[in-house]
This record gives C-alpha cells, sequence and structure tokens, in this order.
C-alpha cells in the first residue's frame, strides 16, 4: 500500500507544477500516470512542440517545459506509479480514500486529484481508404521528433493550433511545407494565423484552403497526395509525408466510473472555491474539468492547482490554520533538506 498525503492522477504539466505548491505547505504527493514517463502528452505527443503561452517564456518546447517542471519539484521528493492507470476508487469509514490501478497497486490518501489532462485519447483520423497503408511509412497523427522531417515534403492537414503551429516551426526544418484546410477560416491562435500568412507571402509554406486530402499514393511508403479543391478540383502534390492534425478524442477511461458528475467528457468542479467535484476530498484540475468560463491552457491548470491545495491542506489539518507566504519571502523548503534562501532586498529611506 503506498501512502501519501495528496495523490495525483496525471503526471502531466498541472500534475507536477501541484507537487510545487503542495510542497510549500509540507503535503507528499504521489503521482499515478498510464504513461511510461511523467510529462503527460508533453512529453509522449509532442515534446519538440513550441509552446507559446507560459508567462516568461516567449517560446519552450513542450519536453523542455517538462524538464523545467521536473526541475522545479525535485526537493519535494515526489514518488511516481507509471504505467499503470487509475482503475477503482473506494472511499473509506475515515474519509480517506484508496485508489487501486489496473496491475493492482493500490494507493491510500485523505485527498486525490485527478490532474488527467484529455485522459485517454486517439488522433482523429481523415477517412481515407487506405490510410492505414502508410502509417509509419509516412503517415503520421502526431510530431514527436521534427528532425525527422529534415530537408523532407511534408503536407500538415488541419486548421488547429496544432497544425499551425507545426506549419510554422517546420518552415525552417521541412524542404517544403503544404497546409491544408477545408476552410479558409482558422481556429487556431489569431497570431499564429498572421504568421502562417506571412510565411506563405514568403514562398515558405503553400497554403492552400478550401481543399482537402482524399488520396494517398506509392508502393512501400507515402510519395504523394491527391488534394481536392473546391473550386479548382484535384491537384498530385509529390511529398514524403502527411501529418493530418485534427485533434484528439477524449476518453475519461475508468474514472467516468466513479460516481463523479460529468458534463461532454469532462468532470465538473466547484470553480467559485476550490475545484472540488461533488465527491469531498476529489478534485480535478487541468483540462479534464469543466466549468463556466474554463479555458483549457497549461497556465489555468496552474492556477487551479495553487488554489486546491490551500483546500486540500485545510482538509488534512482541519485544525490548523495555514498563513500563506510568498516565496519571495519565505523561500522554498524541501523535503530533501535543501532550501533556496529568499533575497532580502535593501530599502534605504531618503532624507
Amino acid at each position: 500500500m503506498i501512502k501519501t498525503d495528496i495523490l495525483i492522477i496525471g503526471a502531466g504539466p498541472t500534475g507536477l507544477f501541484t507537487v510545487f505548491e503542495a510542497g510549500l505547505l509540507k503535503l507528499k504527493c504521489h503521482l499515478i500516470d498510464a504513461l511510461p514517463q511523467p510529462g503527460g502528452q508533453c512529453s509522449e505527443i509532442y515534446p519538440k512542440k513550441p509552446i507559446y503561452d507560459i508567462p516568461a517564456f516567449p517560446e519552450i518546447l513542450a519536453g523542455d517545459l517538462v524538464k523545467n517542471l521536473l526541475e522545479q519539484i525535485k526537493s519535494f521528493e515526489p514518488t511516481y506509479t507509471l504505467g499503470e492507470r487509475a482503475e477503482t476508487i473506494e472511499k473509506l469509514e475515515d474519509e480517506t480514500f484508496i485508489v487501486t490501478t489496473n496491475k493492482g497497486t493500490k494507493h491510500h490518501a485523505p485527498v486525490v486529484v485527478i490532474a488527467g489532462g484529455l485522459g485517454s485519447f486517439e488522433p482523429r483520423k481523415p477517412q481515407i481508404e487506405n490510410i492505414t497503408k502508410y502509417e509509419d511509412n509516412g503517415v503520421a497523427y502526431m510530431i514527436k521528433d521534427p528532425e525527422v522531417y529534415r530537408d523532407k515534403k511534408v503536407l500538415i492537414a488541419g486548421g488547429g493550433d496544432s497544425a499551425l503551429d507545426w506549419s510554422i516551426f517546420l518552415a525552417d526544418v521541412a524542404s517544403e511545407v503544404y497546409l491544408v484546410h477545408r476552410r479558409n477560416e482558422f481556429r487556431g491562435a489569431l497570431d499564429s494565423v498572421e504568421k502562417v500568412a506571412e510565411l506563405s507571402k514568403k514562398g515558405k509554406v503553400e497554403l492552400i484552403t478550401e481543399a482537402e486530402v482524399t488520396q494517398l499514393h506509392g508502393d512501400d511508403k507515402l510519395e504523394a497526395v491527391t488534394v481536392k479543391h473546391l473550386k479548382d478540383g484535384e491537384s498530385h502534390i509529390e511529398v514524403d509525408s502527411f501529418i493530418p492534425l485534427f485533434g484528439l478524442s477524449p476518453k475519461l477511461g475508468p474514472i467516468a466510473n466513479w460516481g463523479l458528475e460529468i458534463e461532454k467528457n469532462a468532470i465538473k468542479v466547484n470553480n467559485a472555491y476550490d475545484y472540488s467535484t461533488n465527491i469531498p476530498g476529489v478534485y480535478a484540475i487541468g483540462d479534464v474539468n469543466t466549468y463556466p468560463g474554463k479555458l483549457k491552457l497549461i497556465l489555468s491548470g496552474f492556477h487551479e492547482a495553487a488554489v486546491m491545495c490551500q483546500s486540500a491542506y485545510q482538509r488534512i489539518f482541519p485544525d490548523k490554520k495555514y498563513v500563506m507566504k510568498y516565496t519571495t519571502v519565505g523561500g522554498v523548503q524541501g523535503f530533501d533538506g535543501t532550501k533556496k534562501e529568499a533575497k532580502k532586498e535593501v530599502v534605504k529611506s531618503i532624507v
């Protein structure tokens, strides 16, 4: 039986940052994740994808963000159950919980935090007859290492942030980049749309709108695609890689059977207070939760983690009153005994 103060289900960025916020309160954390390493989607799906909306980082690769978070929480000594999926939850008479994984590992904690991101997921595949023939032979639904596309002809399909961001990134990596979208309007960030438009003017990205890929060609591997344009008809484009980025189809998995209040495949929480669920002692933070005005951003998950940890402390220690201290004043004391002192500034009065 693994015992901890806060049991975190999901070791993505939000789950990892929860360890930091809990550590400031001297609360021990254990994380469960079905993936074999911490980091969630940032490690497994797009470690080399640039992220632009992390405060103080104009641009940071997803993998580097995870690396920094792991360094930030190192002194708080979190423990992990990796490569296992949280399967069942049992509430005991003393209001604590036992969570058991699909491999039978049991975890005991007074607080359970679900930070599972989108849950389990699979890519949405385009309806192209022979697409499975070329999977891993020219067709990919995610980009793990952009160097694979160095000096290659790449065609990306999609109209969201992933399609736009990767088109921008690969413009300096691939020899040719095509971006195909069914509409003239894109769903992604306006800044990214403007960058793609500028790259198109410079000839670094060939932008094809009101069109879609309808056929794939090649013997043992992908050699070309057929693109059907709404007005101009069909065209044949030679490519080395076809990357359809139509998003992920998320599923909550076993968590959906825990008695939580679910709305549109997300867990409803009390955002007016502490991101608690309808089960006292169980919280949900990050992309896995929903509430009025919810923004599915990493920075939103960071905020939710900080607020949730204050509530968790009061649940674990109902008779103690915690007075929040800014890290700029109190520094950061890790469980390993190391302490980063806050820098003291001397203020001189002027007479």
